[in-house]
């Protein structure tokens, strides 16, 4: 295959550093917004730096609505939510992609066709069912209505699908049960498909902004994406502490990426290629 000439290649990496720049820049603008003071702000022209690093957009953060409080609220359902769906995923998925049953590509297709329903047409239903259930204004409310995804079950089926039979056939000869060959064979190898699907997860639930602002009217319960929206209303937005409170929120998703970018990335290039 013939190399491209320097000059294609210049104007590929140009395109690609302006490209990255264009990504970056509202969250570079958030995080020099969380350091500048009001009167910088708005200054025409902008100012791409702020004139003092001032610290106490952070700190007004903390004392003009309960952020603590908030960020312990997203960071306990995340969790909760995460560990249970790897839970319930791996089950569903594991089922789909070894068991041999009547009508399993049916169910499968169902389950990858309600991908395609937006949060907002099952706002309604989902309100419901959970204000039946009792479970309004708890943290309940905001774990039990996702347990389990049909996203997650889609990328943990197409990895298992990857892993050969031949190695459950061996252990089944060595008298594994279904459960065992799972645990000691299926979930050893699928580790990247696992902190995918976790990243993925930790990360809906963390920027869940919809089903909170509506399950929830407990403000000792709310959760930080609700929390930061308060910074805003009809007649101000403060946005020094508004840029300073997201600053904050998005600091334990970044420490997430970086301990399972591996994974993560590793998991998405071979689930992706799996038929």
């Amino acid at each position: 295959m013939k190399k491209p000439s320097l000059v294609v290649r210049l104007i590929v990496y140009a395109l690609l550093i302006i490209t990255m720049i264009l990504i970056n820049l509202p969250f570079f603008w958030m995080v020099i917004t969380a350091f500048k003071n009001e009167s910088d702000v708005f200054s025409f022209p902008p100012k791409f730096y702020p004139t003092i690093l001032d610290l106490r957009n952070f700190v007004s953060a903390f004392k003009v609505i309960p952020l603590g409080r908030y960020l312990f609220n997203t960071l306990f359902v995340s969790l909760c939510v995460t560990m249970i769906q790897l839970v319930f995923n791996v089950l569903a998925a594991y089922g789909l992609s070894r068991f041999s049953f009547k009508g399993r590509e049916v169910i499968f297709m169902i389950l990858v066709g309600t991908l395609m329903i937006p949060m907002q047409v099952i706002l309604v239903p989902l309100y419901i069912i959970v204000r039946n259930l009792k479970i309004l204004n708890t943290y309940w409310a905001l774990i039990v209505p996702f347990m389990s995804s049909a996203f997650g079950v889609f990328l943990l089926r197409q990895f298992f699908m990857s892993i050969p039979k031949e190695l459950e056939d061996a252990a089944k000869i060595d008298g594994c049960g279904r459960l065992r060959i799972l645990w000691s064979i299926i979930l050893p190898l699928s580790k990247p498909a696992l902190w995918t699907m976790a990243l993925y997860t930790f990360l809906a639930q963390w920027n869940s902004y919809m089903w909170p602002l509506v399950s929830i009217n407990n403000d000792r319960l709310q959760l930080i994406q609700v929390g930061i929206s308060k910074f805003a209303s009809t007649w101000e937005t403060q946005w020094t502490y508004q840029m300073a409170a997201s600053t904050i929120a998005v600091i334990p998703i970044i420490i997430f990426f970086f301990f399972v970018q591996k994974q993560f990335i590793e998991g998405i290039s071979i689930s992706g290629t799996k038929g």
